[in-house]
């Protein structure tokens, strides 16, 4: 695979030093991805698909949903057996415009993504369509699938609870009882640069707690709290069961309902309409408090609406640009950046390492290498 210490590579490129940045073309890391998936008994288009839901992470700079969790998370599910790299998710209710999955512990990465393309489809006759899925697993960005909606024209709304895993308290309680329940909306805004909110409903994802543990960098203070809810800024305290998560919000001053209620709000949607596991339950209040189970039995809950269908004859795109223009055209306060919307930076950042190579950390490159996936340090000519 091309790789670069400081600039898009040439096959010369030297082996990474221990403190470089890695640049991996995008191209060359999706079929890379898409090889290890078909190895691992995905068929083929589907196996493309996951490597692309995976390398989106890394394209927008979520790096702790990106290629950071092949190791750590999507490997072990397929070879632990969690996964089953053959399902073929099965249809139990079908509506019209809305329908009941049971994914039957696909790979998330693909399942998710060709669940949105059955909701665009539905939306397409029915002005909405609706896709609840359970049995699944982990599906990487949540905004991976929810923009699918918006390149169709569509707004697109996903959320996913975390199966049988506990990881966040409530506020004032002292047992993890819910997931980070990430919700994403999107939709078609200003061109090349479409609306996408990307969040989980604690104040920031378990993923990039432990990338800045690998990095040994510090976390701001509230993004956890110890068991009596004082501030942790160590990362590696969350993996010893020492820290928990809070919600966006923070503390009951600032509005912690708030994101609290957003996390069962994803419950509810996500895995009490289509029969998931759900995290609040008597299970969770075994143990010691701290975080627990797993996320096995995950709900997804996948929707895209049609203004266009909904609303024949009318100017909905115009309205839409009308819209997130106004937005980026609003003065900054002095001195300041442009104002941009959710998902703009996104956009230009993915266009820029489609363009220039993904910076991969030299821990991470080195993981792959050791996967056969790149060429590895020490190799005299790294491809």
């Amino acid at each position: 695979m091309t790789v670069s210490n400081a600039s898009p590579a040439t096959s010369a490129s030297p082996a990474p030093s221990d403190h470089a940045s890695v640049l991996v073309g995008h191209a060359e890391l999706q079929n890379a991805l898409t090889g290890l998936f078909t190895g691992h008994g995905i068929p083929a288009p589907r196996a493309r698909l996951a490597a692309d839901a995976l390398c989106h992470g890394d394209l927008t700079g979520l790096d702790s949903h990106g290629v950071f969790n092949l190791t750590r998370l999507y490997l072990p599910l397929l070879e632990s057996g969690r996964c089953d790299p053959r399902a073929e998710p099965r249809t139990v209710t079908d509506l019209g415009a809305c329908a009941v999955v049971d994914a039957r512990r696909a790979l998330g990465l693909w399942a998710a993504a060709e669940a949105m393309d059955d909701a665009v489809a539905r939306a397409r006759r029915h002005g909405v369509g609706l896709l609840s899925v359970r049995g699944a697993t982990h599906f990487g960005c949540a905004g991976f699938h929810a923009v699918r909606a918006a390149h169709a024209g569509m707004i697109g709304v996903v959320a996913s609870n975390c199966g049988g895993q506990r990881i966040a308290r409530p506020p004032g309680g002292a047992v993890a009882m819910l997931g980070t329940n990430p919700l994403s909306v999107a939709a078609p805004a200003l061109d090349g640069r479409p609306f996408l909110l990307d969040m989980s409903t604690t104040v920031a994802p378990t993923g990039r707690v432990r990338v800045a543990g690998r990095r040994g960098t510090p976390v701001p203070a509230g993004w956890l709290e110890d068991a009596a809810g004082n501030p942790v800024t160590d990362p590696s305290a969350f993996d010893r069961g020492e820290a928990f998560l809070r919600w966006l919000g923070g503390t009951a001053e600032t509005g912690v309902h708030k994101g609290y209620g957003l996390g069962i709000a994803v419950e509810l949607l996500a895995a009490v309409v289509s029969g998931a596991a759900v995290g609040p339950s008597s299970a969770a209040l075994e143990g010691d408090g701290r975080p627990h189970g797993r996320d096995d039995g995950i709900g997804f809950f996948l929707l895209a609406i049609a203004p266009d269908v909904l609303r024949p004859g009318t100017d909905v795109a115009g309205t839409t640009r009308s819209l997130f223009g106004a937005l980026a055209d609003c003065p900054p306060v002095p001195g300041g950046e442009p104002v941009r919307y959710p998902g703009w930076r996104e956009a230009e950042l993915a266009a820029e390492r489609r363009r220039d190579g993904i910076p991969l950390p030299e821990h991470l490159y080195r993981e792959l290498a050791d996967l056969g996936l790149l060429g590895g340090p020490g190799s005299e000519n790294p491809r």
